[in-house]
């Protein structure tokens, strides 16, 4: 109040208590007035009890923060989180809605600046990165692929444009450089397997689970495989009147280098007659004998489903090619082609081969996959924001939680013997070219697998 009455009425400051500093200045601004100026001065000397009284008041506020629970809580609101963002490994339908979800809940939740890495970890090798607005990441939630770019071949710690060499200490720095809070990486077990080692070279890292062949250990569910599923299972749906209509045996090879889960899904919800998956070893006789089976029954055309990691009992992988420089140099594919001419001497059909290839990888993302991809990624937000650390995000039992990043690294989650999919699908009788399924699973049994 004090200081109100002065700025209503100011108190004149006589000249004698003014040291000589001031003296000269408030003289120099009486000079200044005298030629018609206001003085700058002169208006402080006018107005020195509220000054004063402003000065009291900061010492007061110097005081009260030295206290240790407002210097948290203004820490806490002077502090702006930095967060980079980046997708690693092959393309998934539901990235940019993770990218979405992130970018958003960072900046809405948290007021956080968010960073995007091109390509992957390239992005962090090669120091290109590019900001991420609200407005920038408005828009893409049905959007294929990632607005981000992704690399399946730069890998840190074996970087192959420097023969193999470990730039991981580079990138350490370049974060550093950036003052990130820490990294959303985005990807599938080999992504994981890089932000773990990153991890552990002291980068703050939440992983965020995709891959459309939902191979990831510890999650039930990535983002992406849903989308998978649907586009094969659409496939076979259109195969199955052009089979009817010409009697013929098609096949069609969908993605699945190590687990079969995108051709068990597809096969169980497209009605094929056979599905075979990595986990289990067919028989070339048993799955010539369904399609006689068939053929002499009546139904007069077979649909086989066969995920690209398959092979014949003993057998090996169908390699397409193999790629040097890369991380994970077996590329497979070709294993439709080669069981069309495996059943060419057991069946009096016509045989015809689909390889979906990336056609599985591209398109909009399913509406269960784009809540998946929002959820996941806000759940990942919401973990750097309580400094959650070194884990990834996971779908367990229905519910959001994390797992840390070291149990998922490299890992693969392949089908197992008590799959309630695989359980359903011997039931109603569909074939995995084998006689006895069981023993295909070390003699874990497949009966009452439902629960």
């Amino acid at each position: 109040m004090e200081c109100v009455r002065v700025l209503e009425r100011p108190a004149q400051v006589p000249r004698e208590q003014l040291t000589d500093r001031r003296l000269a200045d408030a003289g120099d601004a009486h000079q200044h007035n005298d030629d018609g100026l206001i003085g700058r001065d002169l208006g402080w000397a006018v107005h020195y009890p509220c000054f004063l009284y402003f000065v009291r008041l900061t010492a007061a506020a110097v005081q009260a923060a030295d206290h240790p629970e407002w210097k948290r809580r203004k820490i806490k609101m002077a502090k702006t989180l930095r967060v980079g963002v980046l997708t690693g490994g092959g393309d998934c339908p539901g990235l940019n809605a993770v990218i979405r979800a992130v970018t958003k809940s960072l900046i809405v939740q948290h007021n956080a600046e968010v960073i995007g890495f091109e390509d992957g970890w390239l992005g962090l090798i090669e120091q290109r990165t590019r900001p991420l607005s609200y407005r920038d990441v408005s828009g893409i939630l049905t959007r294929g692929g990632t607005i981000l770019g992704t690399s399946n071949i730069a890998n840190p710690f074996s970087y192959h444009r420097r023969g193999g060499a470990d730039v991981s200490a580079e990138v350490v720095r370049y974060v550093h450089d950036l003052r990130l809070d820490a990294i959303v990486s985005i990807g599938g077990d080999g992504t994981m397997a890089v932000a773990h080692g990153m991890q552990e070279r002291g980068i703050n890292i939440v992983g965020v689970p995709k891959t459309i062949d939902n191979d990831l250990m510890h999650t039930d569910r990535t983002f992406g495989f849903d989308t998978a599923v649907a586009i094969a299972t659409d496939a076979i749906d259109r195969l199955h009147t052009t089979a009817q209509s010409h009697n013929r045996v098609m096949i069609i090879e969908t993605m699945g280098r190590y687990a079969g889960w995108i051709a068990l899904y597809a096969g169980v919800a497209g009605g094929a007659d056979v599905i075979l998956i990595p986990e289990i070893e067919y028989e070339i006789e048993e799955v010539a004998a369904i399609c006689r089976e068939r053929e002499s029954g009546g139904q007069r055309f077979t649909i086989i489903a066969v995920a690209e990691g398959a092979r014949p009992l003993g057998g090996d992988f169908a390699v397409r090619e193999t790629i040097a420089d890369s991380p994970d140099p077996i590329r497979l594919g070709g294993i439709g082609r080669m069981l069309e001419l495996q059943l060419k001497d057991y069946v009096r059909s016509e045989i015809r081969t689909t390889i979906l290839g990336h056609m599985q990888r591209g398109g909009t993302p399913t509406a269960f996959d784009r809540i998946l991809a929002t959820s996941f990624g806000s759940y990942a937000a919401a973990m750097i924001a309580d400094g959650q650390f070194g884990r990834m995000v996971a779908l367990l039992q229905n519910r959001l939680t994390s797992v840390a990043l070291e149990e998922v690294a490299g890992k693969t989650r392949t089908v197992p013997a008590d799959a309630p999919v695989l359980a359903a699908a011997v039931s109603v009788g569909t074939s995995f070219g084998v006689r006895d399924l069981a023993h295909r699973f070390s003699g874990r049994s497949v009966s009452g697998a439902i629960s």
